[in-house]
């Protein structure tokens, strides 16, 4: 959420950074509400202190013995106490508005995000290895996975519809090796924290996550239950500190979890998001920092950097590209995406997207740390990223190592994991 003072000193500064995000945003009814609310709590305040000294005037004329010129005060502040329900009831309308208008709002990008309404105007920051060179016709995943008998859509759409997943036997094998190498990689390597977190939460969570209001149909809603099914660990793993105040010396925490992830993914897709590449359900290892605001960005380097080693140990080829304004989630101030080469679409796929919200989840979440015992609280920065997503890391696997004979080399640090060195047709 957007720092409301900010917005009333700088509404014309903000509105341009908003709109280079591509939406026709307007700060107007904003500005307008606001200043209906101050003055609004103005007026309460005077009526309250007006009341305040009545109530003095009005023991001392009982004390006198004038008990008329009591009655006829007492008369007046009956129609103040009126008035200052009624300007409290609007001033509750007015709040709401705002605060649902302010929640809808999405971060300013970051001065070093290249403008652009074309989400191809991304930046290539960097690349990694070479694309493979076949001497055949590279197969998809989906080939590769019905061949190789480790992936069964049919039966997953038997059991719970399209665009859901299901591995079995080596695949499943695989699947979970890539799960338990990245945890552990992260955790022993680079040093988070692990943490197994709920797959459900509640509004709060999301709404602090900046998932809610503006994104409730993306989401799976329990509504006997008030719970929401995780679309991203993100969510979850902002609500560790929520309405808490962190011990600045401690600062960056670093956090690393596995979780399923759900979304609804409504509208329809072409024949290139078949298979793995889109899904209802996937698993993800997500990367988290809290950290202090003036570190934020030196610690977004270096969490891109944490998902890279996933891939530069898997030697999968890939790239790092900078997304434009137009292409910013809602939280987001800035984004670097890793995308690996997939060779049957002869195309990059994002499998992680690595996010500085600066200070956005944590207004709404009430984060904030303390640089000493002394020290005023200040709002903490929150950063972001897939460790990487399983799903399109898996088709990645299958296609850049497939071979002539129909088999699929498995990357050496998942051997020990899968329990074996290839997968071959049986």
């Amino acid at each position: 959420m957007l720092d409301l003072k900010l917005i009333r000193e700088n509404p014309k500064e903000v509105e341009r950074r908003l709109r280079t995000r591509g939406e026709p945003i307007s700060l107007d009814r904003i500005l307008k509400l606001d200043e209906e609310r101050r003055q609004i709590i103005q007026r309460v305040e005077q009526l309250k202190a007006q009341r305040n000294k009545a109530s003095d005037e009005i023991g001392r004329l009982k004390r006198e013995q004038r008990d008329r010129d009591a009655e006829r005060l007492i008369a007046e502040m009956g129609q103040i106490a009126d008035e200052i329900k009624s300007l409290d009831g609007k001033l509750a309308q007015i709040e709401h508005e705002l605060n649902d208008l302010l929640a809808r709002l999405p971060n300013l990008p970051h001065e070093s995000v290249p403008v652009s309404t074309e989400k191809s105007d991304k930046v290539i920051l960097r690349e990694f290895g070479e694309k493979p060179k076949f001497s055949f016709t590279p197969k998809s995943h989906v080939e590769l996975g019905e061949r190789l008998n480790i992936l069964d859509f049919p039966r997953a759409a038997r059991i719970a519809g399209s665009r859901f997943p299901l591995y079995k036997g080596l695949g499943a094998m695989l699947e979970m090796a890539l799960v338990q190498f990245m945890l552990h990689y992260q955790v022993q390597k680079n040093k988070y924290i692990p943490i197994f977190p709920p797959f459900l939460g509640n509004a709060e969570s999301f709404f602090a996550a900046g998932q809610l209001p503006k994104f409730a149909d993306q989401v799976y809603f329990c509504p006997e239950d008030k719970l929401y099914l995780n679309p991203t660990a993100e969510i979850l793993l902002t609500n560790l500190h929520r309405d808490e105040i962190l011990d600045g010396s401690e600062l960056p925490l670093k956090y690393c979890a596995y979780t399923a992830c759900f979304r609804r993914e409504a509208g329809t897709y072409g024949e290139e998001e078949k298979g793995l590449i889109r899904m209802h359900q996937f698993n993800k290892v997500e990367l988290f920092k809290f950290t202090k605001p003036e570190e934020s960005y030196q610690e977004l380097e270096s969490l891109v950097e944490d998902a890279e080693d996933i891939l530069k140990e898997l030697k999968i080829h890939y790239r790092a590209a900078l997304l434009p304004s137009c292409d910013l989630g809602q939280q987001s101030a800035k984004t670097i995406d890793l995308e690996v080469w997939i060779p049957s679409q002869n195309r990059y796929y994002e499998v992680s997207s690595c996010s500085n919200c600066e200070d956005f989840q944590a207004r709404r979440g009430n984060i904030r740390f303390r640089r000493d015992k002394t020290s005023k609280p200040e709002y903490v920065h929150t950063l972001n990223g897939s460790g990487l997503a399983t799903s399109r890391l898996f088709v990645a696997i299958l296609e850049n190592n497939q071979q002539p004979d129909g088999s699929v080399i498995i990357p050496e640090p998942l051997r020990d994991y899968v329990g074996t060195d290839r997968l071959t047709p049986p």
